[in-house]
């Protein structure tokens, strides 16, 4: 069994013995989807675990951060039809068990066959997730604390056939000279999604619903906003998509983008640099990643 096939088991068992604990049947425990966590469907009860698994190296309080997830989850669905809300069914966490963080939402079907959303889609339904977030009233980390994630990462990273030397030091180089315009920013800040990208959609009958609030921090909207258009562009959307997809979400915050987006490409670099060390299926895509990162350096 691989190191992948093990953390998923393991996530498996975990998710199921907290639904069981609580009272709530589970036959069975199903795999949706495994990556930097692993989302478990808690069949029959409609309700799904996010089990963390990589992600939890970039937080010192787990606890802390996906107790602020729920809370921010519970806010918006309370007001809106924009995100997937906590269950009602058990305590939505979080929950640890045999050492795994976990936090329980309600299942909602996505239909994976489905189209892509219209890039105007994307745009408006961004822009209606920043006006609800704009009141949220919580306690949130500031979106310096991803700046010094990627440094913790950074420290992690060892030169290798694939990842030289130069090119550690290199990342670390940017990401000191990003700071002051993305990580320091002097614009406006309110409670973000932190990790708003296509992946984090689901497709549903009623349109886009957001998913996956493990990152919610304060900071510029812009933030967010080249967060998506950085995964619209990673999926193979034009610059027509991208015009159509800002224009949507409208003015202000929709100019002035490019030190953010050059962040995000840092953050997928350093990223898919470190998962590759754990994950073997990750390796193609953090080359993938660095080598555009070489070439946007070169030219």
């Amino acid at each position: 069994m691989t190191a992948d096939e093990t953390g998923e088991a393991s996530s498996l068992a975990a998710a199921q013995a907290v639904a069981r604990k609580h009272g709530v049947a589970c036959d069975e425990a199903v795999r949706i989807a495994a990556g930097s966590n692993v989302l478990v469907h808690l069949k029959p009860a409609p309700v799904v675990a996010r089990v963390m698994t990589a992600t939890a190296v970039l937080h010192d309080d787990a606890e802390q951060w996906l107790a602020r997830e729920v809370a921010v989850g519970a806010f918006v669905a309370e007001r809106s039809d924009l995100v997937v809300p906590p269950t009602d069914i058990l305590p939505p966490g979080p929950h640890v068990q045999d050492g795994l963080w976990m936090t329980l939402w309600k299942f909602v079907p996505h239909d994976a066959q489905a189209p892509p959303p219209e890039p105007r889609q994307l745009g408006r339904s961004l822009r209606r997730l920043h006006a609800v977030l704009a009141d949220f009233p919580g306690d949130l980390a500031p979106l310096r604390e991803t700046r010094d994630w990627l440094e913790r990462l950074l420290a992690e990273l060892r030169p290798s056939p694939s990842l030289t030397q130069l090119d550690i030091d290199g990342l670390r180089s940017e990401l000191d000279a990003l700071t002051p315009a993305v990580f320091e920013s002097s614009l406006p800040a309110q409670a973000l999604h932190g990790d708003a990208s296509m992946s984090n959609l689901l497709r549903t009958e009623s349109g886009p619903v957001w998913i996956d609030l493990e990152d919610v921090c304060a900071g510029p909207i812009a933030w967010d906003i080249s967060g998506l258009v950085t995964s619209a562009r990673a999926r193979g959307q034009n610059a027509k998509f991208i015009e159509q997809l800002l224009a949507a979400y409208g003015e202000p915050g929709v100019e002035d983008l490019e030190a953010f987006l050059e962040a995000h490409a840092l953050y997928e670099v350093v990223w898919q640099a470190f998962e590759a060390r754990r994950r073997p299926r990750a390796v193609k895509r953090a080359a993938a990643s660095l080598a555009q990162w070489r070439e946007r350096r070169a030219g």
